[in-house]
């Protein structure tokens, strides 16, 4: 993972994730996946943009099934945004940049 990108997994999302105090970006993704793999320099650019203001990480659906799964993550790749421990915010597929950069803005509100 890139420098500012975070690795998430069933074993740490919870300290990770929920109970962060800053809102916390999560690309759930996996290696075999296409648009998932195009993705990612745009995640890491928002990870460097966004540094100290919202964690960004990425979650691989392969290795890690327990969170998906409670999740409901059924297409990947799948962006969910978490504020106070709260899912706040889900885009699925590759998105362009702008339209996730909007709704880390509106997290920062």
């Amino acid at each position: 993972m890139a420098g500012n990108v975070v690795e998430f997994t069933d074993a740490n999302f919870q300290a990770e994730v929920l109970d962060s105090a800053t809102p916390v970006l999560v690309d759930f993704w996996a290696p075999w996946c296409g648009p998932c793999r195009q993705l990612t320099p745009t995640i890491e650019q928002l990870a460097t943009e966004y540094a100290g203001k919202i964690k960004i990480g990425k979650l691989n659906t392969d290795d890690n099934i327990q969170v998906p799964t409670e999740y409901g993550i059924s297409g990947i790749p799948a962006l969910l945004l978490f504020k106070g421990g709260q899912l706040a915010g889900k885009l699925v597929g590759n998105q362009p940049k702008p339209k996730i950069a909007s709704i880390l803005d509106s997290s920062l509100v």
